[in-house]
């Protein structure tokens, strides 16, 4: 456990302790949310071992979205670990209806794990004792999995009666830039006290991040010194050949998962067998998901065509609703971009000057950045290394490749629609708990 974090000089492990030993002593009820990945996995053992040693008696809760789909080398570590620790544990096992993005077909953007109106395909059935929709109040069709996610821990608070609630989630700023930025960025993000690895979510709600300094080294060292049981499907990834940033245990069908799921023909074929027929589009994209045809690699225009072409074309093969859901994203992108602008570096400004494109440069942003917002029309292309930070039709093209219907890879975050309706269902939940207001 060689690496250092910047608490008190402390290597990450004992960092870690500093920080459990604060959360237990501040909250009244603590969970964990629990994935069955590596990282979740090893947060979690840190728990079970910090409650036995230090606060013996304490129950830890344990949130675990199951999506119904998984390796079955997963399903069998999560009820193992679960099983095994259920003398500290408080499970909720959540297997709930909800809207999961898939980036397998171009006509469906979305499935349902445990949708009861195709229980007859599930891939395997409900496991006893799960909480299902009928047990969230604030449970309705058109939420999604990440909006009750956010949702949960104000159900679990008035479920438990407790004042304040802190959900650990095992993320590493190793693993991502958009990781790194949650921890060390100040915006927008109120904590407790002065501890940047805590985020505070309602007024007695928070997330903590103990383990966000370790590297994907302490985490097998942990696994290793300390005799920690893990999910063997990571075995199975290294045996594959599966290079240590993709070996994901999540929703096999986003848009990252998408590259090497075919893998489930060989570690999980029964599994896989099942998927084809539950989710559109997954045996195509377990043939082509990480080839050319899914916009995977290097995708080259056809011939005769601009990029801006080629994006009509693929609209055109769409079904209605969702060659709309593109038109409507490109169309608030043209605006932003002509309107507001996009904040650049001052490097890519100057590759914008040398390519003699017009662009008008503003001194300030609204944003807390150094950079500086640049409004510009839409370009067919450029061959330049900050591609994805400019607007670009060829990126919309990927986009549709991908079968990216939220269009992340443009940019695009969560919608003033979707953040509506998160809104209109957390309302709807705080207006009442057993009949009564809140």
């Amino acid at each position: 456990m060689g690496g250092k974090s910047h608490m008190y000089r402390l290597n990450v492990y004992e960092a870690a302790q500093e920080r459990l030993k604060i959360i237990f002593d501040y909250f009244d009820y603590v969970y964990v949310s629990f994935s069955g990945g590596k990282d979740s996995g090893v947060l979690l053992n840190l728990c079970v071992d910090y409650i036995r040693k230090y606060a013996p008696g304490r129950k830890l809760g344990v949130f675990h979205m199951d999506y119904e789909i998984q390796y079955r080398q997963t399903i069998e570590y999560v009820e193992r670990t679960l099983s095994e620790n259920r003398d500290v544990l408080e499970v909720f096992h959540c297997c709930v209806p909800f809207k999961v993005p898939t980036c397998t077909s171009m006509f469906q953007p979305y499935w349902r794990p445990w949708d009861e109106d195709y229980r007859n395909i599930w891939v395997r059935e409900r496991p006893v004792g799960s909480l299902t929709e009928k047990d969230f109040k604030f449970f309705h069709t058109n939420l999604w999995d990440y909006e009750f996610q956010k949702l949960f821990p104000e159900w679990l608070r008035q479920q438990k009666k407790c004042r304040r609630i802190c959900c650990l989630v095992g993320i590493r700023t190793q693993e991502s830039f958009n990781r790194w930025r949650a921890i060390h960025s100040g915006k927008n993000y109120q904590r407790l006290k002065e501890y940047k690895w805590t985020h505070r979510i309602s007024r007695q709600e928070y997330n903590a991040y103990p383990i966000y300094d370790w590297k994907i080294t302490d985490v097998w060292v942990a696994n290793s010194r300390f005799n920690w049981t893990y999910n063997s499907l990571y075995d199975l990834y290294y045996q594959a050949g599966i290079p240590l940033s993709r070996q994901r245990v999540a929703s096999p069908f986003i848009s990252q998962a998408i590259p090497t799921l075919a893998v489930y023909k060989a570690i999980d074929p029964d599994t896989w067998g099942r998927m084809i027929g539950r989710v559109n589009g997954v045996g195509c994209a377990g043939i082509y998901g990480s080839t050319v045809a899914m916009g995977w690699r290097s995708i080259t225009c056809p011939p005769g065509f601009s990029w801006k072409e080629y994006m009509y074309f693929l609209l055109s093969t769409l079904p209605e609703e969702i060659r709309q859901n593109y038109l409507d994203k490109l169309a608030v992108s043209i605006r932003f971009w002509r309107e507001r602008g996009g904040c650049l570096a001052e490097k890519t400004i100057e590759k914008l000057k040398a390519a003699n494109i017009p662009i008008s440069i503003e001194e300030t942003s609204a944003y807390r950045t150094k950079k500086r917002p640049v409004r510009m029309e839409y370009l067919d292309d450029i061959d330049i290394p900050e591609f994805r930070e400019i607007p670009t039709y060829k990126r919309v093209c990927i986009c549709i490749m991908k079968n990216d219907h939220t269009c992340r890879y443009m940019g695009f975050s969560q919608t003033k629609r979707d953040k509506g309706m998160k809104k209109y269902a957390m309302n709807k939940y705080k207006a009442f708990e057993n009949g009564k207001k809140i």
